[in-house]
Order: C-alpha cells, then sequence, then structure tokens
C-alpha cells in the first residue's frame, strides 16, 4: 500500500492550496480516504474524509465551509482543496486510507507521509 501525499507549501493567510493524495487502484478500491494534520506540539486530528464513491463526505468543524475533499478515482487521486486558510491550519497533513466504505474519523489502516503546510499571518 503506497499514498503520496503533495501540494503543500507556504500560504499567507486568506490564500489557498490544493493537497493531493495519490495511490494505487489496490490502495484506494472500495475505501474511504482521509486526511489529517498534526501541528507542532499537537496531536493529529482528523480534517475530511470522503466515500469509494465521492458520495458521501465528512468535515471537522474548523474547516467546514473552507475545505473540499474531493476524488478522482480514474486517477486514484484524492484532493483537499484548501481555502481561506489560518494560521492555525499550519501542520503537516497526510492522508490515510480507511478500508471500509463507510465514512468516520478513526479507524484508519494505512498512511501516507505528510506535506507540510505553513499559513503565515
Amino acid at each position: 500500500v503506497q499514498l503520496q501525499a503533495s501540494g503543500g507549501g507556504l500560504v499567507q493567510a486568506g490564500g489557498s492550496l490544493r493537497l493531493s493524495c495519490a495511490g494505487s487502484a489496490p490502495t484506494f478500491g472500495n475505501r474511504t480516504v482521509g486526511w489529517f494534520r498534526q501541528a507542532p506540539g499537537k496531536e493529529r486530528e482528523f480534517v475530511a474524509a470522503i466515500s469509494w464513491s465521492g458520495g458521501s463526505t465528512l468535515y471537522a468543524d474548523f474547516v467546514k465551509g473552507r475545505f473540499t475533499i474531493s476524488r478522482d478515482n480514474a486517477k486514484n487521486t484524492v484532493y483537499l482543496q484548501m481555502n481561506s486558510l489560518k494560521p492555525e491550519d499550519t501542520a503537516v497533513y497526510y492522508c490515510a486510507v480507511r478500508s471500509s466504505l463507510v465514512v468516520d474519523t478513526t479507524g484508519y489502516n494505512y498512511w501516507g507521509q505528510g506535506t507540510l503546510v505553513t499559513v503565515s499571518s
């Protein structure tokens, strides 16, 4: 199982970034994909998740209305569009796969390496 997250970088507050999580077909097949983040000195936290079909999504309250998760199964890629970024969004962002069709905040089995997002004030 391989997951490759990318798209992180430095952005000013109020700006936007789009993260990508690429995997193989066996990795993503019939599985929920989620995004998590870990800020310095803090525990990892759930950000968003999307079902295999894309018909079901789940967001943490602190990103609702600002972040959008989507997926392109033909490309085996899941995206996290992040708008109206705030300095408190600064973290390493990870994508992960949950071996279930059910979208949830826990139970993720496979993790990719993270991509750093830094939001300056």
